[in-house]
């Protein structure tokens, strides 16, 4: 299983044919973190794109939180937030990889890297 990060998806939209290649070149199911949705539909410039990404989320299956992501995410934010600037949204995709044993494509490798149990394409 391989979660998709949420700007591997944004080249995806911006029709970037060397990461759909890529993404479509791997293992599937091909899985995104709730967060990664929701940073989508936010990003969202008025209604008729979110209708058009709802549409390309709908392609994909949606890990939900669940309270095992959500603990994990707090240890990652207690641990990592001050030492690496570990975000809230990162936290919960990569506890959401981690929970779920999942390898994590994302081309922002830098904002993860020093959490160990990550496993990277």
């Amino acid at each position: 299983m391989t979660l998709l990060d949420t700007n591997v998806l944004i080249e995806i939209l911006k029709n970037n044919q060397q990461s759909i290649q890529q993404v479509f070149s791997l293992k599937h199911p091909l899985m995104i973190s709730s967060i990664t949705a929701m940073e989508l539909i936010y990003g969202a410039r008025n209604k008729q794109e979110v209708f058009r990404l709802e549409e390309f989320i709908s392609k994909f299956e949606v890990i939900h939180l669940d309270a095992q992501t959500s603990e994990l995410a707090y240890q990652l934010i207690t641990e990592y937030a001050k030492s690496h600037n570990l975000d809230i949204p990162d936290a919960l995709i990569a506890a959401t990889a981690i929970n779920n044993r999942m390898q994590f494509m994302t081309y922002n490798i830098k904002d993860f890297r020093f959490i160990p149990a990550m496993q990277f394409i």
